[in-house]
């Protein structure tokens, strides 16, 4: 059965996976996951305003926590009845170790995963999982009983900063990448990492181009094997090439004749692939405050890192999947390294990121998005099962950014912002987005929107609701005005419906010189250079409708 390469699915990724007519069986060249650690923090995204600047509006991307309950016992008994023994009785044998503890929920979660990730590998296929050292070793106990520790083949640490202040231990500055083969028959190739300046000191030669060289030994003396005793130009010897290899070198400019009567063989330093990599990466700096590349989600990692894990364990056109893609950094990867790529998230936050992310480094580009509303009757039914989801999606409507992470119990007013920047030398200007997923809505909520806009000194209101709005709000809507940019005015609130948003027939009116649609608040991902021929495509939602993509 096809599977659908170059794809984003919104949902929890055991449900996705155990889609066989989506996820069929051995149909995954390789697969990254970098899942939460359970380390037990809440991770924000950090937004930015037109200007640069932090936004003090922040969203929770996801709680890294576990608890035993409901849900562990049930994947905790599939895990203990699946045709897996080995895995079977090595979970049994840890929940008598942990107890009903959250470590043991987070190793059920994972185990049950792990296994959806086994079954959609190639038998050529690898897995790479990105943890830190809160919870590798028993992910390593798990994995061995998933993949077979016959098929464990590194434990990889990277150093992921320089120095970390941790009190009354030594710093925790490394994460720890486990690498395991479907089978004995994965595929892999040698990476290179550069020479260190100590290396490079030792090619202190140069040609006229400029090219550096170090001289290598051509004699065979003292080597077992033999070689090949001969004269060449006066210089006779037991070298290590035969003649003609010899004349070869000469003719190309390798050879270099020593003052004391010798012959030695040129390595030019642009020549060398540099050293093969090791099992310890201390060369990819951290996406850290001031990286280049930094788009404003928790526990970004830089591109380098998966380039590094996309070239060496994949080929061109192989299909990479990422279960918990996050902000994309892996499908990233795969699509500037002609690969085609799969990414599940658990939040519309994450979607929603990756997609933006992928049209700016990639113009033209061409994906599906599964699990998200494409149409009315979808959106209702995500209001209904998730309300902080549905306004998340719906925020992503207007390019407007989540508010505060939207805490259970409080309610501010705001549930999304967007930072419209009307004049260069000044300030950005807010307007906060109101969303409302529910069967009754009424006048008494605009003038509180009205409320909210003036309170914090915003210039517009949205009002992004699931149902149609009365007379009544559209009137007091109209008596709030406009707000005025030079000859230009916009309504001061504007009602916004789903469906309306959904069929292009409204959206968002404001001034913004930076973004004509509105200032998102993660930073716009570095246009690449890929090497594939990206025509002009539309970007394609999951229904077969196109809808274009913004342009540069």
């Amino acid at each position: 059965m096809p599977l659908h390469p170059n794809s984003l699915h919104y949902g929890d990724n055991l449900d996705v996976l155990r889609k066989r007519e989506d996820f069929p069986d051995e149909s995954i060249d390789l697969v990254y996951l970098d899942p939460p650690f359970n380390s037990k923090r809440d991770y924000n995204v950090i937004y930015k305003t037109p200007t640069g600047h932090d936004s003090d509006s922040q969203i929770t991307a996801f709680e890294d926590s576990w608890h035993w309950g409901d849900q562990a016992e049930r994947e905790y008994l599939e895990l203990v009845r699946q045709t897996n023994t080995d895995l079977s009785e090595l979970i049994q044998a840890l929940r008598k170790f942990l107890k009903e503890t959250d470590m043991m929920a987070y190793l059920v979660m994972m185990a049950n995963r792990l296994l959806e990730l086994h079954r959609v590998l190639k038998p050529t296929g690898s897995l790479y999982l990105h943890c830190d050292p809160t919870a590798s070793h028993y992910l390593k106990i798990v994995l061995d009983g998933v993949f077979g520790k016959e098929n464990f083949r590194n434990d990889i640490t990277w150093k992921r900063t320089t120095a970390h202040n941790d009190a009354k231990k030594f710093g925790a500055n490394t994460d720890t990448i486990l690498f395991y083969s479907k089978s004995d028959d994965w595929q892999f190739h040698p990476v290179f990492q550069a020479y260190n300046d100590e290396y490079k000191a030792r090619f202190r030669n140069s040609d006229p181009d400029g090219r550096k060289w170090s001289d290598y030994d051509l004699t065979a003396k003292g080597l077992t094997g033999g070689g090949y005793t001969y004269e060449y130009k006066g210089f006779k010897s037991l070298w290590r090439c035969p003649p003609e290899t010899m004349e070869k070198l000469d003719k190309e400019g390798r050879l270099h004749f020593t003052r004391s009567g010798g012959i030695r063989l040129k390595r030019y330093l642009d020549d060398l692939p540099g050293i093969p990599c090791q099992a310890l990466w201390d060369d990819i700096a951290p996406v850290n405050s001031q990286a280049q590349e930094r788009l404003g989600y928790p526990t970004q990692k830089p591109l380098a890192l998966l380039e590094r894990i996309v070239q060496a364990s994949s080929n061109e056109g192989d299909i990479v999947l990422d279960p918990f893609c996050g902000c994309g950094t892996a499908v990233h990867a795969a699509q500037k390294l002609n690969r085609k790529w799969i990414g599940i998230d658990i939040t519309h936050l994450a979607i929603s990121l990756i997609e933006k992310r992928m049209k700016d480094a990639f113009p033209g580009i061409s994906f599906d998005v599964h699990g998200v509303p494409k149409d009315f009757d979808g959106a209702v039914d995500l209001a209904k099962r998730d309300k902080y989801q549905f306004q998340w999606w719906a925020c992503s409507l207007v390019n407007a950014q989540p508010y505060q992470g939207k805490k259970k119990g409080s309610d501010t007013g705001i549930d999304g912002l967007i930072f419209a920047l009307e004049d260069p030398d000044e300030p950005p200007k807010k307007i906060i987005v109101s969303v409302k997923g529910g069967d009754h809505v009424g006048s008494a909520m605009i003038r509180d929107l009205k409320g909210v806009v003036e309170r914090e000194k915003a210039i517009i209101g949205l009002f992004v609701t699931l149902t149609e709005p009365t007379r009544d709000m559209l009137k007091e809507a109209s008596s709030a005005g406009f707000h005025e940019v030079g000859t230009m005015q916009y309504p001061k609130i504007q009602i916004l419906t789903i469906k309306g948003l959904l069929e292009g027939k409204v959206q968002p009116k404001y001034f913004d010189q930076h973004i004509v649609k509105g200032s998102g608040g993660f930073k716009k991902a570095k246009k690449e250079a890929s090497s594939l021929k990206l025509s002009k495509l539309p970007f394609r939602s999951v229904d077969g409708e196109s809808i274009a993509a913004e342009d540069e």
